[in-house]
């Protein structure tokens, strides 16, 4: 549905977008992630057919974004960050507006403007204006009017931006509910969102893909050549010998650390970290204790597998560390 090949964008010395190559089928829902200056908002924009490719070819259902603008745009339902609304128009007024500026005729238009009020849930304020709306409702008739004239593909920027978490919960749903067949571009900062909203996440960094895939293909892929760290918690009734306690675990072979607290019920609380490659900890640390006459709570085992969140931050970090030339947004 969507095509970039080798896409480049330049504003004068600024280089925003290097060399990006995606394809992104049909049914798809694609979170775009990325710190200021990653140059997602740049390649929205030419994928929406709003900026020309310095270089490469950006292309929608087949059909080039610059030489073949208008059919382009046809096929796609743009719903920017600053959402565009009119706030002295009812929503009524408002859709059948964008509907004249879609070319939609009015018995046509009455067809449209009856289902996406229904698909968004708009019926209850149909004849309110704009302006007495909440961001939630106002994000729904934004939704709304990129849908009129029903597009095979919907991009979203910055989609849950302001809401409180009901309506967050409330326009993901949306979201889910509006993907069906269409193929979706959910632009966002928010790492929980695109990981409950998305299909597939891709991770931008200074204008360059860092990462596509599943949530469970990018943690797959960055585990690899990692060696794991076994962590474990311990909480035992040491008394005032937490500082012998320290010094025992400490001198396990296998331990790279351990950190002791005592908590406000008199139990001490230790996190220990395994030296990379050690397999399992666990019965040394409970033979100490037993040795040591000391009655255990807990000892268990936190799992190492890294986040979305550890990943993106590691990526991005990563490509602040390469050198490069100047970025853009």
């Amino acid at each position: 549905m969507i095509r970039l090949q080798e896409v480049f964008k330049s504003f004068g010395k600024v280089h925003a977008v290097r060399g990006v190559t995606l394809d992104i089928p049909a049914g798809q829902i694609v979170g775009i992630l990325g710190p200021n200056g990653a140059g997602k908002s740049t390649t929205i924009r030419m994928i929406a057919g709003l900026l020309p490719p310095s270089a490469g070819t950006v292309n929608v259902d087949g059909l080039d974004t610059i030489d073949q603008s208008r059919p382009v745009r046809r096929r796609l339902g743009y719903l920017p960050e600053s959402n565009p609304l009119y706030p002295e128009m009812s929503v009524e007024q408002y859709l059948r507006f964008r509907a004249r500026l879609f070319g939609i005729s009015r018995r046509a238009g009455r067809t449209a403007l009856a289902r996406v009020i229904e698909r968004c849930g708009l019926e209850n304020v149909r004849r309110r204006r704009i302006g007495e709306l909440s961001k939630g409702y106002r994000q729904r008739v934004g939704l709304a009017a990129a849908l009129l004239h029903d597009p095979a593909a919907l991009i979203l920027d910055e989609p849950t931006s302001g809401l409180d978490p009901s309506q967050i919960a409330e326009t993901r749903r949306l979201i889910r509910e509006l993907a069906g067949r269409r193929t979706m571009l959910l632009v966002s900062h928010i790492l929980p969102e695109v990981e409950k909203t998305c299909d597939r996440i891709i991770i931008f960094a200074h204008g360059q893909v860092q990462a596509d895939g599943t949530r469970e293909e990018l943690i797959r892929k960055a585990g690899r050549g990692r060696q794991e760290v076994q962590r474990c918690v311990l909480e035992a009734r040491a008394g005032d010998r937490i500082n012998d306690l320290q010094r025992l675990l400490s001198a396990l072979p296998g331990v790279g650390s351990c950190d002791l607290a005592t908590q406000a019920d008199g139990w001490v609380r230790a996190r220990i970290a395994g030296k990379p490659g050690v397999p399992d900890l666990r019965e040394e640390i409970g033979s100490i204790c037993a040795r040591e006459k000391l009655v255990i709570r807990e000892l268990s085992v936190v799992g190492d597998a890294e986040s979305l969140e550890s990943l993106y931050i590691r990526l991005v970090e990563g490509a602040d560390a390469a050198p490069h030339g100047e970025n853009g947004a």
